[in-house]
């Protein structure tokens, strides 16, 4: 699955079993394997917005790297109990969790492919029982879990078949229009999508094979999109940065590219109203509907200014048209139910709506 659909899909299954009353146990505890940086961690974090919105509950997340575990790790330091008869182990920080009803704890699970089997066999019981020695997981405790694959070449130990079979095993698999709109969502800088929309195969680059220590990922082009962010958007200046975050290869397409912002139209004056010239190229139009998208989202509750974009959006090629207002609706969630309320956007949708499922 893709990072879209395993939301899609775990989170209102999660969120059916709260919502019921039913212990989250009902559900088998989830294994997630995938190349590095695809965005299993990611998916996590979007299942635990999806569980708080649709149960109305507190998502508490505990990110466990169990490759920095040993097994006595996972069962607590033992100390004497009170009368100095017998052993008691004391609970480890991690599974101190909120037991509150209007609480639902997530156990993530990460990197346990990487952890030595011994650690791995701590995990049987945290995975089926919901305990670790003598310590219990609360009730309101998701267990979820992931790992790179073996054949990935990262850090991994075959998992032991006793606890594969204690799992739901789902493979996370790269999806260029599944992160797009997550990174239309969460801001990510306009340049890197306008580039991966016109370089898609850049968007993960990672070989097994491979010796190279920079790679394009899902998560390097995050890093990639907090350096233009925070730091600096000139590309030029950051990128050495670029480049040792990406690898050289695909940082100097990116520089190349980026070049292309200097052929594009002030994008404040498309949201005015006027008609400033459109440019012609490929990689140009990509890169516009990037830019114009990002300055949607950032003036979101202006219709007036959305709607004189997609005024002008009228004279793109149709293809690119397509390709700005399914960017639009990705904006945030039930976006398009705004954009509806716009006579310019109904027009386009009732001409070329069709052109949605066939955007280049």
């Amino acid at each position: 699955m893709n990072v879209q659909r395993l939301v899609d899909e775990l989170a209102p299954a999660y969120s059916s079993l709260i919502n019921a009353g039913l212990p989250v146990r009902t559900f088998p505890s989830v294994m997630l394997w995938g190349a590095p940086g695809v965005g299993k961690s990611q998916a996590v974090q979007q299942i635990a917005g999806e569980i708080e919105t649709k149960t109305g509950k507190r998502v508490a997340v505990t990110d466990v790297r169990l490759l920095l575990f040993n097994p006595i790790d996972l069962r607590g330091i033992p100390t004497a109990n009170a009368d100095k008869t017998l052993a008691v182990w004391l609970k480890p920080q991690i599974f101190q969790m909120d037991e509150s009803d209007d609480v639902v704890n997530i156990l993530f699970l990460d990197e346990i492919s990487a952890a030595p089997q011994s650690v791995q066999a701590a995990a049987y019981q945290i995975t089926l029982d919901r305990v670790v020695g003598e310590h219990k997981l609360p009730e309101n405790c998701i267990v979820i879990a992931a790992g790179n694959r073996v054949t990935d070449r990262s850090v991994a130990f075959k998992m032991p078949k006793a606890l594969a079979n204690r799992l739901m095993h789902i493979e996370v698999e790269c999806s260029f229009q599944s992160w797009k709109e997550w990174a239309i969502r969460s801001g990510i800088n306009d340049k890197v999508v306008g580039f991966l929309s016109f370089r898609r195969q850049y968007l993960m680059n990672f070989e097994a094979a491979s010796d190279d220590l920079a790679f394009a990922t899902p998560r390097s082009w995050e890093m990639v999109s907090n350096i233009l962010n925070f730091i600096d958007t000139d590309v030029e200046k950051m990128y050495h940065l670029i480049a040792g975050v990406v690898g050289t290869g695909v940082a100097v397409e990116f520089r190349t590219w980026s070049e292309v912002y200097s052929q594009l139209p002030d994008i404040k004056d498309i949201f005015e109203g006027n008609q400033p010239t459109l440019p012609t190229g490929t990689d140009a139009l990509y890169a516009l509907c990037s830019a114009m998208t990002a300055y949607a989202r950032a003036h979101k509750d202006d219709m007036r200014r959305i709607a004189n974009s997609i005024r002008y959006a009228e004279r793109m090629p149709p293809d690119f048209s397509a390709v700005l207002l399914k960017d639009y609706m990705a904006i945030e969630h039930d976006y398009r139910a705004r954009l509806l309320q716009i006579p310019e956007f109904s027009a386009w949708l009732s001409s070329k709506g069709r052109l949605l499922n066939g955007t280049v």
